[in-house]
């Protein structure tokens, strides 16, 4: 039990681009910052230096263009403002119009925030915030929650268990603690799974007449007892909140997104067991960004760069 709860952020800080996915995803943000009694920050970005990259000389002979660009983006905000008051009428707000690349500033707000709520897709402009969704939760410096929903309703499911994907990291601890934080606020039970193995071992030579994996070392009973361990000091501190321990041989991938039809949240550390720090995303989270039918908490590390 070594990880720390992020406390430094005064606020949660959600990106709003006009689209039905980044409102669903301030509804949600405003839904954790009223019961979290958080402010919540809204911002939204026009990345004004990539079009100026981009179209060079014709953007600066239209002066105008950014004028209504920004008159654009207040109107958005202040919609988005409008939906988190619909969740609480209390709630305080603050809302914003950046210059910057959507994902820049969302990274460099995440330093000031205790949790970024990001929407899976965005309006397919520069102020998207699906184009971004990788970067951010690759190079925050607060966690982030991906709002995904894919069960043919227009909010994310509130009911159902945490699941919390476990491999021994130490991004993994940090996960633990998270999900086992967001169990207890949500009195949500707590499915902690773990695989030993990142690869198709069902598929490998130990897999005998049956199909099934047949190892020479029965890992599954050291395995258990390695996910009691991690889980152990947090199952002391949550006494409130059920665990489910679940152990696998393989496929954490696929394990995870089929929990993903019956969870409500899941939670991932942003890189797994041996990750290289060059990569923005393990294959895991990067998976569960881009696949799951939930929301997506991707733990960041204070000490991530």
């Amino acid at each position: 039990m070594t990880a720390n709860l992020p406390t430094s952020g005064a606020h949660i800080l959600v990106g709003a681009d006009g689209s039905a996915a980044a409102n669903a995803a301030v509804r949600y943000a405003a839904e954790l910052a009223s019961t979290r009694n958080r402010p919540l920050r809204i911002v939204y970005a026009i990345g004004l230096a990539d079009m100026t990259w981009v179209y060079g000389n014709a953007f600066d002979a239209a002066p105008g263009f950014e004028d209504q660009l920004l008159a654009e983006g207040k109107t958005i905000v202040g919609a988005a403002a409008q939906l988190a008051q619909e969740v609480d009428r209390g709630l305080e707000i603050s809302a914003e119009v950046s210059r910057q690349p959507p994902a820049r500033v969302l990274v460099e707000l995440s330093h000031e925030a205790q949790l970024v709520v990001i929407g899976e897709s965005g309006a397919g402009r520069l102020g998207a915030i699906g184009s971004t969704a990788v970067a951010v939760t690759s190079h925050a410096h607060a966690p982030v929650v991906v709002v995904r929903n894919a069960r043919g309703s227009d909010l994310p499911p509130r009911t159902g268990p945490v699941v919390v994907g476990v491999d021994g990291s130490a991004l993994s601890d940090h996960a633990i603690a998270l999900a086992f934080d967001e169990a207890s606020r949500r009195n949500a039970p707590l499915i902690a799974l773990h695989t030993w193995s990142d690869i198709g071992l069902s598929t490998a030579k130990y897999a005998g007449d049956s199909g099934h994996l047949t190892p020479p070392i029965d890992y599954e009973v050291i395995e258990r007892a390695m996910l009691a361990e991690r889980l152990a000091g947090w199952q002391e501190k949550y006494p409130d909140v059920n665990v489910e321990r679940r152990v696998y041989a393989d496929a954490p991938r696929d394990r995870l997104l089929e929990l993903s039809d019956e969870a409500q949240l899941l939670v991932v550390g942003s890189r797994g067991r041996g990750g290289f720090r060059g990569l923005l995303l393990g294959s895991v989270s990067n998976a569960l960004v881009a696949h799951a039918r939930c929301p997506v908490l991707v733990a960041r590390s204070p000490r991530e760069e």
